[in-house]
């Protein structure tokens, strides 16, 4: 297979499944992972790796060029690569909560196609992308709508919430800091952070690194409630607190 005809089958592939690893794709164009590594590197405007993954660039912030409208988020990439390491934490028939937040739109992208998982989200932004996911179940949580963080907040939320099982719930955050906890910017997101952290077998925070030692607004979690914190550097595994 020559070259225009990988990047085509291979961008085909991405269309339909998100991502693929480095061994599925050589697979699949019968050639050596150096041979799809080179493919890789010589097309930058279309193709780039995430934590493992291949992904479509138009998937990934910030990948490609510079506008001033990405700008604006220094931190895309990084969020992203966070996103993506959370990612492979996915197992089948898993039920998952993925927070509000620019942080997290890209775990909802990278979930894995060949599984299937219920997903619990109270933000548009995750819902948008998961709605057209068919290996998602979703349950979107209601109540009223706050523009400022693209989600809504209710009692019937919180109430839904307890009395779910979740087996991982991914957790965004504004500021991670060993003393003062971990922040966020909206008092809404407190009691649906917590509820779900209180529902979940396990607990991830997925933050970049330019969030540690930051404080924002209002305390939701001490660092020690998670499992793990997860960066651009991948997992960190900690002593949870009972």
């Amino acid at each position: 297979m020559i070259r225009p005809d990988r990047l085509r089958a291979l961008a085909d592939a991405l269309a339909k499944h998100s991502v693929m690893r480095l061994r599925d794709a050589a697979a699949l164009l019968g050639v050596s992972e150096m041979t799809v590594r080179r493919d890789i590197a010589a097309n930058p405007e279309r193709f780039t790796y995430l934590g493992g993954y291949i992904v479509s660039t138009a998937s990934v912030p910030n990948a490609a060029g510079y506008s001033l409208e990405q700008e604006q988020d220094h931190f895309a990439q990084a969020k992203a690569q966070a996103s993506a390491h959370a990612a492979q934490l996915i197992v089948d028939n898993e039920t998952i909560f993925i927070d509000c937040g620019t942080t997290l739109t890209t775990l909802a992208r990278l979930i894995p196609a060949q599984v299937q998982v219920t997903v619990v989200c109270y933000s548009l932004n995750i819902a948008e992308i998961l709605r057209r996911m068919p290996n998602v179940r979703m349950i979107l949580l209601g109540g009223v709508y706050v523009p400022s963080s693209d989600s809504f907040a209710g009692d019937e939320s919180l109430e839904m919430l307890r009395r779910m099982g979740i087996n991982k719930a991914f957790i965004s955050a504004g500021g991670v800091d060993s003393a003062r906890g971990v922040t966020c910017w909206n008092f809404h997101e407190v009691a649906i952070k917590q509820a779900a952290m209180t529902s979940a077998v396990e607990r991830y925070l997925v933050a970049d690194t330019s969030k540690f030692g930051v404080v924002k607004a209002v305390r939701f979690s001490q660092v020690d409630e998670f499992d793990s914190i997860i960066t651009e550097n991948g997992l960190e595994p900690r002593e949870r607190r009972a």
